[in-house]
């Protein structure tokens, strides 16, 4: 960065971003670490403290991190089954794993998540997140705790909703009816804080009978708690251990995606195994002074993007705004509304969508729409590391059909070739000799075709002496069609038939050695017209 220069026009730029960040992060930090279970200020510790690491150490330079929606569902769950103390010890050992992962550069390894998966993933969170926040946006009183299970939350809801409270519905109504409003009208307007802080107002001099910060949470401390250990011992931990897993994976995706928005944003590319192991020190210095997860945020980042960003110092400085808010208007939280930052969060629910996408998903073809809603409905209704599991493992199955069926293996005519003008200048196909038979195979040779292939070849003619195996149209072959080959061969031995590889490339010949198909066994040739050639030599000495 600073190799670039970097002077006063830069940090001027990147101190405005920083302001515009921090500004949109301030209530949504608090509304994110209310969704998740835990108390406001929690949220804001994440963003203070994770978010500075993560501008710091992280490998793009305009990703902000700090609490996102993504994670309401996990950290709630995890909460509600190891309290406080072993949510905070679950986000360390999640770090410690993004840590670890970034060492062993495993980011690389996000490209191959099929976009229908991640499609369906947002799509599924939001859906969580609206959920989430029905409660508060209509004031509803529950008679118990209210349940993690969408269908069971629902249904409780529902039993209640003879307890909508008219203030919380007006609150809400009014903060996403002005955050639409300035979008269409000022969008450079920083709408979230400005509803929040409308809503609060109308709440407080018209004495509305709805919860706020201060009635539930007794309002938010001026400044950052001393780092703490989390409580540890071996059962916690072991305890722990499979939410801290999906904390972590959940943050490498949600970070390396919000990275790659990133670039398709600024035309740079990130460093993901960089990316990872900043995400990894920031959860755990988060766990350190008390906040839950953090991971690289795609609305913060583009808005630092829009705003003008253009190096990490904007994220930090985002940080240091959110800390001098905190030191400077602790106060004035306690008035915020729960229904106006249930507003807000039903607002980022719905922009998560990616509608259009969705969509061209559903009419693109029937495999992608499969993998789409699968994914959807099992991160809804089931468990989000579940839901791209199976999403990632469907997506691998209709890649293996695709390839599998994209792969073709015939017989050739040479004088019919001719004949139908098929043969190239570079290649020609030259004499029909009825002793010789010739194949060639078309496409990705792997374990997916290996069945398609292995019927075709085994229809090799007994009365044929030369059997000649085009792969030069093969870019790859596994171990498994290389076995495919070798029996075919061991075939053409047992009957006689002089067997010739023609065209195969340095994979294909790697993979054929390996499985012992090779010379004296085989010729290899690399062409047709050099594997005829051979066969009329041998037949003229």
């Amino acid at each position: 960065m600073f190799a670039e220069g970097y002077g006063s026009a830069r940090l001027k730029a990147d101190a405005l971003a920083g302001l515009t960040v921090a500004i949109v992060a301030l209530p949504l930090s608090m509304a994110i670490a209310i969704a998740s279970g835990v108390t406001p200020d929690r949220g804001l510790y994440t963003a203070i403290v994770g978010g500075f690491l993560v501008s710091l150490l992280g490998g793009s330079r305009v990703q902000i991190g700090g609490p996102a929606g993504a994670f309401i569902v996990l950290v709630a769950a995890t909460g509600a089954r190891h309290g406080i103390d072993g949510l905070l010890l679950a986000t360390a050992t999640a770090g410690l794993m993004l840590v670890a992962a970034g060492y062993l550069r495993l980011g690389q390894y996000i490209k191959f998540i099929p976009y229908p998966v991640t499609v369906g993933f947002t799509a599924g969170i939001a859906v969580i997140i609206f959920a989430s926040q029905l409660r508060d946006l209509f004031g509803l009183t529950l008679p118990g705790g209210e349940p993690g299970p969408i269908v069971e939350k629902i249904v409780a809801l529902g039993r209640s909703a003879d307890t909508v409270n008219r203030a919380a519905v007006l609150t809400a109504t009014m903060t996403v009816g002005i955050i639409l409003a300035l979008r269409r009208l000022r969008p450079h307007w920083p709408g979230m804080l400005i509803a929040v802080g409308a809503a609060s107002v109308v709440v407080a001099v018209l004495h509305l009978p709805t919860d706020t910060i201060g009635t539930r949470f007794g309002g938010i401390p001026r400044g950052l708690p001393l780092p703490t250990l989390p409580p540890f011992s071996l059962e916690k931990a072991v305890a722990v251990f499979p939410d801290a897993v999906s904390l972590a994976l959940l943050g490498a995706i949600e970070s390396l995606l919000s990275a790659v928005v990133a670039d398709g944003m600024t035309g740079r590319r990130h460093r993901s195994s960089m990316e990872l192991i900043a995400q990894g020190v920031a959860n755990l210095c988060s766990a350190l002074f008390g906040g839950i997860c953090v991971t690289g945020t795609i609305a913060r980042t583009a808005t630092n993007v829009r705003a003008g960003g253009t190096s990490p110092v904007s994220g930090m400085l985002h940080s240091v705004f959110l800390l001098l808010f905190m030191l400077l208007a602790a106060p004035l939280a306690s008035y915020i509304p729960l229904a106006s930052l249930a507003g807000v969060l039903a607002v980022v629910a719905w922009n998560m969508i990616e509608k259009p996408a969705f969509m061209a998903l559903l009419r693109s073809s029937y495999g992608d729409a499969v993998v789409l809603l699968a994914t959807f409905f099992v991160v809804v209704f089931r468990e989000l590391t579940e839901g791209i599991v199976i999403g990632v493992a469907l997506g691998a199955i209709l890649f293996i059909n695709r390839m599998a069926k994209s792969i073709s293996v015939g017989e050739m005519k040479p004088l019919e070739m001719l004949q139908a003008g098929n043969s190239d200048e570079e290649h020609p196909v030259i004499g029909d000799d009825p002793e010789t038979v010739i194949y060639r195979i078309a496409g990705i040779f792997f374990f997916g075709s290996a069945a398609t292939v292995a019927a075709v070849l085994d229809r090799i003619a007994d009365q044929r002496r030369n059997f000649i195996l085009d792969c030069s149209e093969v870019p790859f072959m596994d171990s498994t069609a290389a076995n495919i080959i070798e029996g075919t061969l061991r075939k053409a031995e047992r009957i006689g038939v002089r067997f010739i590889i023609v065209g195969a490339n340095t994979q294909v010949r790697r993979a054929l050695y390996q499985h012992h198909v090779r010379p004296p066994r085989v010729l290899m040739r690399g062409s047709i017209p050099a594997a005829l050639e051979t066969i009329r030599s041998e037949k003229s000495a």
